[in-house]
């Protein structure tokens, strides 16, 4: 990041996960409405609270001010699940694509 636009970047975070604010918050313990003020007013987060927020996203400051692409960390779990991953067929792999897409839709409702 050229020059940090934290506000930005928040968005920018919940529009690669697909996250709403709401859900943001409450990853990151954070009330709706304080982070909501937030981003409306566009007021910078005191350190504390971007921390919270990192820790939200499960990503360091250090990856919160990067200018990689990809400022997701993988866990140990999802490592071991990456590497079962790819011992599934092509079948195998839509199949359980599908499953995970039918959990996530199950929580929308």
């Amino acid at each position: 990041m050229q020059e940090p636009d934290v506000i930005k970047r928040i968005k920018q975070l919940c529009q690669v996960r697909s996250w709403s604010y709401y859900r943001l918050a409450k990853e990151s313990g954070i009330t709706y409405s304080t982070l909501n003020t937030l981003l409306r007013k566009t007021y910078c987060p005191a350190v504390p609270t971007l921390c919270r927020i990192c820790d939200g996203f499960g990503i360091t400051l250090e990856q919160f001010f990067s200018d990689e692409e990809n400022p997701f960390s993988v866990s140990q779990e999802q490592k071991a699940h990456l590497i079962r991953w790819e011992q599934l067929s092509e079948k195998d792999k839509a199949l359980a694509d599908a499953y995970i897409q039918a959990l996530l839709d199950s929580k929308k409702k």
